[in-house]
């Protein structure tokens, strides 16, 4: 097999164990707010220390990437990302799950940034365009991750049990993957945060992120928690199921449609989708309604990320990584406001009225992507 061709292997297993990770994490929220006995507003407090810590993740890895080889802070960080996540399901005091989360978000900042930043220079060893294939397999790892977890709750296993296993596949598999992974990919130039006047490109990008973070965390946050509350359904892990199935399948598609359709529709398209499907679970918070409208948001909030990923790779002021890593700060305040949002106002109003925000944000898509592309000299991938 051609170097090439092993790297992107590579990288693949990454995204698709980074998602695994992080999915197996969401689903087992529930549980883990049963076993503290949480109500919405003290749930939301402790999901808040994950943007809180991701900014040290952030800023580290804007050094690293700067420093290095992406693809050692990326092995260094998917090491300690699943030893915290065994810590969190061993956790018996909110202190200690809190000092855990920190961990497990710190280091799930610094991977994403390095595996991204390796997506868009492994991009250039290719002719077809690739990098949306591998948030379809970051999906798909999540997609594995809940219906690994949806057994796991059926059947009763203990979430330390199932969280190990899980941490375990996850070692073994990045250990392999780093033999293969890229080399020699940091950059010589724009590697340094220019401190001013906000660059016009990186802010509208930034402010697409950080309303896709709100929708995005907060679906993986508080899914099941709608489910189990809202539509009454004991196995709790199906509305997020079926979010992160559409979400990954779609993204093996993206590459496709960019080429057939472009930025500017996709983003439009994009916003109309989670607004439509948030409203009709909000409406019919019944079982198939709250099904197809979870799946219309999770096909909606697919195309997102990477695109907004891909853009950030073409800024003239920073390198790719750079970009990346500023640009991913906006991510990180969406999560920071987004899913602790939630909750307050969940305790405050109700869930289903707290999930407006959701319809609210993938309106936002439209307006500020079209000024983007039109203050913009970007017009598509090409």
């Amino acid at each position: 097999m051609e170097t090439k061709n092993l790297q992107r292997v590579a990288l693949s297993t990454y995204f698709f164990l980074s998602g695994l990770c992080f999915s197996s994490w969401a689903s087992r929220i529930p549980t883990i707010k049963g076993f503290f006995q949480l109500n919405d507003a003290q749930l939301g407090s402790i999901l808040l220390v994950m943007p809180v810590s991701a900014l040290v993740g952030t800023i580290a890895s804007g050094w690293l990437v700067s420093k290095f080889d992406s693809r050692d802070p990326l092995l260094v960080s998917f090491l300690f990302f699943a030893l915290s996540l065994i810590g969190v399901s061993y956790a018996k005091t909110t202190f200690i799950l809190i000092l855990l989360l920190s961990v497990f978000s710190i280091c799930m900042r610094i991977l994403n940034i390095a595996m991204n930043a390796q997506s868009i220079a492994l991009q250039g060893k290719f002719r077809k365009k690739i990098v949306g294939s591998f948030h379809g397999i970051w999906s798909l790892g999540g997609v594995i991750g809940v219906l690994f977890s949806t057994v796991m709750v059926k059947n009763g296993i203990s979430m330390a049990t199932h969280l190990t296993i899980i941490a375990l596949i996850t070692v073994i598999g990045c250990l392999i993957a780093y033999k293969y992974s890229l080399t020699n990919d940091r950059s010589s130039k724009g590697n340094k945060l220019i401190f001013g006047k906000p660059d016009p490109f990186i802010l509208y990008l930034g402010l697409i992120i950080f309303f896709a973070a709100i929708c995005e965390g907060g679906m993986y946050d508080w899914s099941g928690i709608y489910f189990k509350e809202i539509v009454k359904e004991e196995v709790f892990t199906y509305g997020y199921l079926l979010f992160m199935t559409c979400m990954a399948t779609s993204r093996f598609f993206l590459d496709r449609l960019l080429d057939k359709l472009g930025m500017p529709v996709m983003y439009v398209f994009s916003g109309l989708l989670i607004s439509v499907g948030i409203l009709s679970a909000i409406l019919f918070p019944q079982f198939w309604t709250a099904i197809i409208g979870f799946c219309l948001v999770g096909i909606g909030v697919s195309a997102i990320f990477p695109m907004t990923y891909i853009l950030a790779g073409k800024s003239k002021k920073y390198s790719p990584g750079m970009a990346i890593s500023i640009v991913g700060t906006y991510s990180i305040v969406g999560m920071f406001i987004g899913p602790p949002l939630i909750g307050y106002l969940s305790h405050t109003f109700g869930l289903q009225k707290a999930f407006l925000i959701f319809m609210f944000c993938g309106l936002m898509f439209i307006p500020i992507s079209q000024l983007f592309f039109k203050k913009s000299e970007i017009k598509s991938l090409d």
